[in-house]
């Protein structure tokens, strides 16, 4: 099992998402290869579509609204905004590097279905 990274918690709002130690220093690398000036956070969402009814969406961004949940992962930033972050309670995002590819992943406990491909669930 892959260590997890923890972060103090304000104790008035669940944690949307945890990431494991290898998924903080994947994100970590990327975001030291991307970013020039500005300081980015990798934003976390769940959207509408995919063909199980929600999908995740991850990028790199440098804007934070007033309802983002902020946590920080070993100084990695990760930010969700709100109406993802009651889908992604207790979920973790973790990163493989093996013979069958490399990748993120999300287990998220509230997924009651996934697809085949991965990446949508309901």
């Amino acid at each position: 099992m892959t260590d997890v990274i923890t972060t103090a918690v304000d104790a008035t709002v669940a944690e949307p998402i945890t990431l494991t130690a290898t998924a903080a220093s994947k994100v970590a690398e990327l975001i030291a290869a991307e970013a020039a000036d500005e300081v980015l956070a990798l934003r976390i969402a769940v959207k509408s579509g995919g063909c199980s009814g929600f999908q995740y969406d991850m990028y790199f961004d440098s804007e934070f609204a007033a309802d983002d949940v902020v946590r920080d992962f070993g100084g990695v930033k990760v930010v969700v905004d709100a109406a993802s972050a009651e889908l992604l309670t207790g979920a973790t995002l973790d990163f493989t590097d093996g013979l069958q590819g490399a990748g993120f992943h999300i287990s998220n406990p509230n997924a009651t279905r996934t697809c085949g491909c991965g990446n949508s669930f309901s």
